[in-house]
Order: C-alpha cells, then sequence, then structure tokens
C-alpha cells in the first residue's frame, strides 16, 4: 500500500488554506479524513460541513484508536510547534509523517503539472490558469492557496488520470522543492520568508533549484521582473515591460482591458474584470499557459472575461458610493501594486487603508519597503503585527512602521477602528494583510452601509 491509499489521513493543521485543499482531495478519493487545527474559522467550519472530523484541542485522545501505522497518513503543516503532542505521537510510534508540500509532491507527478512559484502573485495567476483550462473544456485538477470565486473552493478534483495539475509552488520552507513539473511560471522574487532564507540570494538560490526541477521537455515562464540569476536561456519572459509576451493599450477603468502579444499572435481588447497592473501582468502569465496548452485564442480571451478572482484578492466589499476592497497584499511590493493601481482606478478620491502587518520577522525585515509603499495611501491606519507562528521580537511593533511614514498614520485597536470609521466616512477604503483581518470585514461592511445610508 503506497502512502497515497492509506484509508485513514489525519491533518495537523488542517485549517490551512493549502491543508485544506489536500483534506479535501482526499475525502473525494474515499479516504477517512479527520484532523486537528489550532482554532475554530470560517474554512474549518466548511470542513465540518463537508463530513469531515475537525477538533482543537490538542489531546492524543482525539487520535482515532482504529488509526495504526499500516493505514494512517499523517500530514502535517511546518507551522506546527515542534512540541505538538499528536504530531511527536505520530513520529514516535512508527506513522508515515509528510509535510504538506511532500503530499502535494506525491500527488502532482501522478499529472502533467503546472506549479506556480512566486513571493506574490502566485494565487491569482494559478487560479487563473486553472480557470481558463477549466473554461476551455479540459480536464483539469487544481491545489489553490486562495478560494477561487469560480469554483468556490480551493480544490478542482480532475475527472481521470490524464487531467492537468495546476498547483501554486511556495517558497515556504523550500517546499516547491518538492515538485517536479512540466510547466513551471515564476511570478516573482521580491525578498521574503527571511526567517528561513537568512539573505535574499540563499532565497533565490531555492528559486534557482526549483527552476532546475523543470521536467523535460518543458516550458518555463518568468516574469520579467524576477532576479536575473533565475532566468534560463530558454525562458519564456511575460511582463508589461521588457518581455516578449505582453500587454498593450492598457485601459484602467473597473475592468482592466488590454490587448495581449506572443509574437505572432496578438489578442485585442482582452477584459480582465480583476483591476490592477499586476493582475494584468498575472493574466499575461495564465493566458500563455492556456496557449502552450492548446487552447484557442478566442477561447482564452472570453475565459480571462468570466473570470471572477479570488477571495481577498482585489475584493470588492463594496462599489456603491462608498469603494470598500479588502486585499490579502502583505508584502510591501504587494502593498505597491495594489495602492499603485488604486490610486490610478479613483485618482479624485481620498484613499484610506487598514493594514495588518503579518508577522515580527517581515515587519522587522521590511519596515521601510512598508512604509515606503503605505506612503501611497492619503490616510493609514495600522493594528498590531498578527504573530502567526512567531514570538515577538522586541522593539518590533507597528510603530516601527509608522514612524518611517510621511503619511498621516495612527495605530488602533479593533474597537478604535470601527468608532473611527462610525465618525469618518472613507472615500475609499481598502484592509489589507495576511493575518485575521478578513474578520472585521463583515463588522466594517455593517458600519460603511450604515454611515452611507445615513
Amino acid at each position: 500500500m503506497t502512502d497515497l491509499n492509506k484509508h485513514i489521513v489525519y491533518f495537523i493543521g488542517i485549517g490551512g488554506i493549502g491543508m485544506s485543499a489536500l483534506a479535501r482531495w482526499f475525502k473525494a478519493k474515499g479516504h477517512e479524513v479527520l484532523g486537528y487545527d489550532r482554532t475554530p474559522t470560517v474554512l474549518t467550519g466548511l470542513l465540518q460541513e463537508e463530513g469531515i472530523d475537525v477538533h482543537f484541542d490538542d489531546s492524543i485522545e482525539n487520535i482515532p484508536t482504529d488509526s495504526n501505522p499500516d493505514n494512517t497518513l499523517v500530514i502535517f503543516t511546518p507551522a506546527v510547534p515542534k512540541e505538538h503532542q499528536q504530531l511527536n505521537y505520530f513520529l514516535n510510534n512508527g506513522f508515515t509523517v509528510k509535510k504538506r508540500s511532500q503530499v502535494l509532491g506525491d500527488i502532482s507527478r501522478n499529472y502533467y503539472t503546472v506549479a506556480v512559484a512566486g513571493t506574490h502573485g502566485k494565487t491569482t495567476t494559478s487560479s487563473m490558469i486553472a480557470h481558463l483550462l477549466h473554461f476551455a473544456g479540459i480536464d483539469t485538477a487544481a491545489f489553490l492557496g486562495g478560494i477561487a470565486t469560480n469554483f468556490n473552493s480551493n480544490l478542482l478534483i480532475g475527472q481521470t488520470d490524464k487531467a492537468i495539475a495546476v498547483v501554486e509552488a511556495d517558497e515556504f520552507d523550500r517546499s516547491f522543492l518538492q515538485l517536479t513539473p512540466n510547466i513551471e511560471v515564476v511570478t516573482s522574487t521580491d525578498p521574503d520568508h527571511l526567517d528561513i532564507y537568512g539573505d535574499t540570494e540563499h532565497m533565490h538560490e531555492s528559486f534557482r533549484m526549483f527552476v532546475g526541477q523543470l521536467s523535460k521537455p518543458g516550458h518555463l515562464l518568468v516574469s520579467s521582473s524576477v532576479d536575473p540569476s533565475v532566468v534560463t536561456e530558454d525562458a519564456l519572459v511575460y511582463g508589461l515591460e521588457n518581455a516578449t509576451i505582453t500587454a498593450s493599450n492598457i485601459r484602467a477603468t473597473d475592468r482592466y482591458i488590454f490587448d495581449f502579444t506572443d509574437g505572432d499572435v496578438t489578442i485585442k481588447d482582452v477584459e480582465l474584470g480583476l483591476p490592477g497592473f499586476h493582475n494584468t501582468e498575472n493574466a499575461i502569465a495564465a493566458m500563455k499557459v492556456a496557449l502552450l496548452l492548446g487552447v484557442e485564442p478566442d477561447t482564452v480571451k472570453k475565459g480571462v472575461a468570466s473570470y471572477a478572482g479570488v477571495k481577498r484578492r482585489f475584493e470588492y466589499v463594496l462599489r456603491d458610493g462608498i469603494i470598500y476592497i479588502d486585499d490579502y497584499a502583505h508584502h510591501p511590493e504587494e502593498l505597491r501594486s495594489f495602492l499603485s493601481s488604486v490610486k490610478v482606478m479613483y485618482p479624485e478620491k481620498v484613499i484610506k487603508v487598514i493594514f495588518q502587518p503579518h508577522l515580527y520577522s517581515r515587519t522587522n525585515d521590511f519596515k521601510d519597503g512598508f512604509a515606503r509603499s503605505l506612503d501611497i495611501a492619503d490616510e493609514v491606519i495600522l493594528m498590531d503585527i498578527y504573530p502567526a507562528r512567531e514570538l515577538p521580537i522586541p522593539g518590533v511593533t507597528s510603530e516601527m512602521i509608522g514612524g518611517l511614514m510621511a503619511t498621516p498614520v495612527k495605530v488602533m485597536s479593533r474597537e478604535e477602528i470601527i468608532e473611527d470609521l462610525k465618525n469618518n466616512k472613507p472615500e475609499v477604503l481598502a484592509t489589507l494583510g495576511a493575518g485575521d483581518i478578513d474578520k472585521l470585514v463583515p463588522e466594517i461592511k455593517d458600519v460603511l452601509i450604515k454611515s452611507y445610508m445615513s
């Protein structure tokens, strides 16, 4: 019996976006799926509704009594602390214990695989590729790092073993080195996860290793913005500048309209409902992958027009009267791309941002970049840092970013933010961050609706 055929699959950290996609995949394949997470979330609630047993107590008693090394595969996320009781029980009792990335690698080797890597842009690009293939009637499996609106899921189940798999290739913890794709897309190599890599050069080294794992024959697509050391001689370069695969005649409204060009292939007046110059670049990459896989240009154009985005990626919460957008942006370059696009779309309006920094280490490493990007906005509210897997670093606070900014900035609690929005109706508001700021969105939406109606 191979690991993928074991009847029971137990997840430690089942509520993560990547972990939950795997849990759903195993459930769909007929396995008994259950697992642990630290706290209940909307995502764990959905898993429970789908028949997956999720508990929130790190106790060995929650492990099924009929579970044994012969019938159980254990999958964990690297974010789980080393002292986790269940994890150590499995490790000490002969169970097969694998990281999420290892299992994703095992699954993807059974398919022709498209892998999308990058420090930002990979969720939108991979979901768009999956959508274009699915729209074209191509049998597609997809493991995504966000909830694709078109599928209302982070997972597509391929119908046959001939399906094309689209996966996010995550650089965190060097996870993407478990993959051997047939097509690779590298969207960006801006410094990130320096708590793992130590410095930018070691991060770039991992991207070079990822590129080196491309199956032959294969195709490598790289953004014109990536570090040159990652670009091979046969790479296909895409982007808005210095690229052979590009977009021109870009018209920016609430939809972005552009002309796609790739050598002799031109697709005019492509309509992208997901705003932003960075998303236009993501679309170029997705379109090229679809063309490589035999999708006709007219079908590609129609597919892009029907793409509805990913939850928390330039997601409009309100757009009638008050403009309210929620986005996952948590890296300085993501913030810069997002805010620059919003400025172009709403040049006459005052743009107010609520930002929750994610990780003490990232805040410390990129405080200057965060300050420069946030200065694009007209008003900024900073929340306290979301720690995720980290312990506090002395002296590293949200005030550190605020002290470097020229734009008016305040650090506020959740309660203070709601009170501020009651008293100061914004023209354009954005909530940004990868922590738990999304839990504020319904309350903020309610406050803005009441404010607009009054």
